[in-house]
């Protein structure tokens, strides 16, 4: 197994679990038999990784993919009905619960779950760790199993887009130098241990080096811990869900244009006034807090590597949560978007999960707390099908797909777009924050407020 997905094999806690939760949901019901046959013809046949279990060999001895022989799908597709009344809230209780829940480690690690009664028709869950693959590449293998006009075969020909005006700037061949100068880097603070970490002051000389990495580097060492919040705090087991009804993207477009920003900048504001709204009823209301956001280093346009793995750094993007005017935050918002786009922070920490990767699991702990302590929540926003796309020859309602939170963050936050529409789903520990509904409710209302000023 490569270092880098080595390193989110590790990343497992009681608290949250390295594992990539996408949920899709349909007005028509699916037959048992066709999903079965579209998991093992378009996913477990094509991809290795998901008939393999992962096996270590202790202590720097490394990970290795182990084929599982016959691989019993039984044991991963689950068919399981929906509790009444069969709605929304039924489905995200649902999901929830078994988004607590961790993957067994004897079986290659992955799950699919057929749920019936969801309204009018259904909803299949896919819970796949993130040692198999990054988000991206995830989500173009979700929609591998889709095809266009209800018709199996006619397969999708859509081209996943996330993250590609962040990468469009990276020369092809550029990923592998760049990986290797954020490793160099990288390396060097994993390898220091426990006393640069634990004093990343010592390291403030790096912010005046030449190198663009380093001082990427430097940037991610000295910005201070998030402060402690309604959303940062400590966590616990239970994990709670809740999603948008699906807002117009055309209206989103009309917003973006008026204020000269991105849809992304405008639907990250959005989430930014929710996630004020929320702290200041909670009575912990602060001036800022980031997000980690996912940086695609993956040729989009190229064919996914049957081995998949993850090809992605992470960059930190603070959230002006404090203002409350919408036109100011959204300005706040596109101008730190415009920021992250220049920032080497992508590459730098893609380095660092290659370094740590290897090291000893305390030296791991260490640099992964250290990291996360500096956000509250991962934030992804993934461009989908622009037309609608059919599984087993049934229309896809709608999708999400949450990436794990590690260390301390306590929040992942999804945005994903698909055939004219855009949801926005919260996956929260359930102990900070009971009641995700009142995200969404937010969000909503963040939303219109932008409306009204176009």
């Amino acid at each position: 197994m490569p270092n880098v997905d080595a390193a989110w094999l590790h990343m497992d806690r009681p608290t949250n679990r390295a594992i990539i939760n996408s949920v899709l949901w349909f007005d028509e019901p699916l037959e048992l038999e066709a999903v079965r046959g579209v998991l093992r013809e378009r996913i477990v046949e094509r991809f290795p990784s998901f008939r393999c279990r992962a096996v270590e060999h202790g202590a720097l001895g490394g990970v290795d993919w182990e084929d599982d022989g016959d691989l019993e799908l039984d044991l991963h597709l689950h068919h399981v009905a929906l509790p009444a009344p069969g709605d929304r809230p039924a489905l995200q209780q649902l999901v929830g619960d078994l988004a607590s829940t961790s993957l067994d480690r004897d079986k290659p690690l992955w799950d699919a779950y057929l749920i019936d009664g969801y309204g009018s028709g259904c909803a299949l869950l896919l819970r796949i760790h993130h040692c198999i693959a990054d988000g991206v590449a995830l989500t173009r293998v979700l929609l591998s199993m889709t095809d266009h006009a209800g018709r199996r075969g006619a397969r999708s020909a859509t081209v996943i887009r996330a993250g590609r005006d962040e990468a469009r700037h990276l020369l092809p061949g550029a990923l592998e130098p760049l990986a290797r100068a954020g490793l160099d880097v990288a390396g060097s603070v994993v390898h220091a241990g426990r006393e640069l970490i634990l004093h990343p002051r010592r390291l403030a000389d790096l912010a005046g080096y030449a190198d663009a990495d380093t001082r990427a580097l430097a940037e991610l060492l000295l910005a201070p811990h998030d402060p402690e919040s309604a959303i940062h705090g400590e966590l616990g087991p239970v994990q709670r869900v809740a999603w948008s009804e699906p807002f117009l993207l055309a209206q989103v477009k009309v917003i973006a244009h008026a204020h000269d920003a991105t849809v992304n900048d405008v639907l990250v504001s959005a989430v930014a006034g929710a996630l004020g709204r929320h702290l200041e009823g909670a009575d912990t209301a602060v001036d800022e807090i980031r997000a980690m956001v996912p940086f695609n280093l993956r040729p989009l346009d190229e064919p996914l590597p049957v081995q998949l793995g993850n090809r992605f750094g992470l960059v930190l993007l603070g959230l002006p949560v404090a203002i409350t005017d919408p036109a100011a935050r959204l300005r706040a918002v596109t101008e730190r978007m415009s920021a992250v786009k220049r920032s080497r922070q992508g590459q730098v920490t893609y380095g660092i999960l290659e370094a740590i990767g290897v090291a000893p699991v305390a030296v791991e702990d260490l640099v992964i707390e250290f990291f996360s302590a500096k956000s509250s929540l991962v934030l992804t926003n993934v461009p989908g099908p622009t037309e609608p796309v059919y599984l087993a020859g049934v229309r896809v309602g709608g999708v999400l797909a949450w990436a794990p939170y590690a260390g301390s963050m306590s929040m992942s936050v999804s945005v994903f777009s698909y055939a004219g529409d855009v949801s926005v789903g919260f996956l929260v520990d359930g102990g900070l924050v009971p009641d995700p509904d009142m995200l969404v409710a937010h969000f909503a209302d963040e939303l219109q407020a932008l409306t009204a000023l176009t």
